[in-house]
């Protein structure tokens, strides 16, 4: 029975126990003992009582191994430990060696340039748009005689780019030169008719005071004086009247010509020679409201949106790259114009424009673009190995 007592102390009750079933074993074994008592229950008891034994050999056995183990693993652990920081500085590790030389200031900094660099803080898909960009249509209605324009032609501010027929225009412009020529005609005449009338009232008022002409005589005088002064007024306004419509029909005779409004390209082209245009559209397919599309080149930026949970990682000036679809190896540097401070509820998205910093013919409007946005670290990262590459 001393594998029930080993391995616990005096105060455990588990002593007390084994203790009670020692006893009760001990008494099992002078039972079966005793001559003349074959009693076969008493056996079974004694059986079930020894099997109550709680063997504590069959545990201690292998519990000394395996700690003994686990002690020696931690040793020869803790040898490989110290082996790998001492052996390199016996061999003289250039790199044990630099980092012993850093002070212990610069200690934090070590992480941070261990950190990989970021390609960037936010990605977004948008397109290439132009801020100006015009259908060129013309102010009245006509029929366009002539279109001097194609898709993909250059043209100056002012350039004349189609004709409408100017016939009546024309003859308004006529019919309002011969009424401005007229009334100054009327003007020519009236302005003879009121000096020989005023000449004609001095010389009444000098008769007069010799008593020579009646006060009557010289009051008509004086009274065809004052109608040819009105009337040369009124030809003086009618004058002006007829040299305002010329101005005016001058103006609708230069509306024939349609004009390029800014410098740019033309993207599109939708009048043809012979067809009926007008600023309103009239229903149907039978008149035309524009001429064609002009976009300015110098214009031309990105438009993406970017999600409203990540619009606070944008800024305005911020560095951008910006990739085209139709040019994927090509990165374009572009930065951010600025943030519309307005925000899609359907899409939950915010619209940011982003500029590029230099033209190339290659970007054409409602290209698809991705973008990248940068911190200012990248950004500087990036600019420099640029130069370095350029060196």
């Amino acid at each position: 029975m001393q594998g029930l007592r080993c391995g616990f102390g005096r105060g455990d009750p588990r002593v007390a126990m084994g203790r009670s079933v020692t006893k009760l074993l001990n008494l099992a074994d002078r039972t079966t003992s005793m001559p003349g008592q074959g009693d076969p229950m008493a056996e079974d008891k004694a059986k079930l009582l020894r099997s109550l034994t709680i063997d504590r050999s069959a545990d201690d056995a292998p519990r000394v191994p395996s700690r003994r183990r686990l002690a020696a693993l931690g040793v020869a652990v803790a040898i490989l430990l110290v082996g790998a920081v001492m052996v390199p500085q016996f061999r003289g590790d250039p790199l044990v060696e630099h980092a012993a030389s850093q002070p212990a200031a610069g200690a934090p900094s070590a992480p941070a340039a261990a950190e990989p660099r970021r390609p960037g803080i936010l990605a977004a898909s948008g397109y290439v748009v132009a801020r100006r960009k015009a259908t060129v249509a013309a102010e009245i209605t006509g029929k366009v005689v002539a279109v001097m324009i194609e898709e993909g032609m250059v043209v100056k501010e002012g350039q004349e780019l189609a004709r409408l027929d100017t016939i009546l225009a024309e003859s308004d412009l006529a019919l309002a030169h011969s009424r401005a020529d007229s009334a100054e005609a009327a003007i020519a005449a009236i302005v003879a008719d009121l000096e020989d009338a005023n000449r004609i009232v001095a010389r009444a008022r000098t008769l007069s005071q010799r008593n020579v002409m009646s006060e009557a005589d010289l009051t008509k005088a004086e009274a065809r004086a004052g109608v040819l002064s009105a009337q040369l007024r009124q030809y003086q306004r009618q004058y002006d009247t007829a040299r305002l419509d010329a101005q005016r029909n001058a103006a609708v005779l230069e509306k024939h010509h349609i004009r390029a409004p800014f410098d740019g390209v033309v993207v599109d082209k939708s009048a043809q020679p012979g067809e009926m245009i007008s600023p309103l559209s009239a229903g149907g397919s039978f008149t035309r409201t524009g001429i064609c599309t002009i976009v300015d080149m110098d214009s031309i930026e990105i438009e993406v949106d970017v999600n409203e949970a990540f619009i606070g990682r944008v800024s305005a000036g911020a560095p951008v790259n910006a990739v085209l679809d139709a040019y994927p190896d090509w990165t374009i540097p572009a930065y951010v114009i600025a943030i519309v401070p307005t925000a899609n509820r359907e899409k939950a998205t915010v619209r940011v424009r982003v500029g590029f910093r230099q033209k190339d013919p290659r970007i054409l409007p409602d290209m698809a673009v991705k973008v990248t946005f940068l911190d200012d670290v990248t950004a500087t990262t990036g600019r420099r190995r640029d130069t370095a590459d350029a060196n």
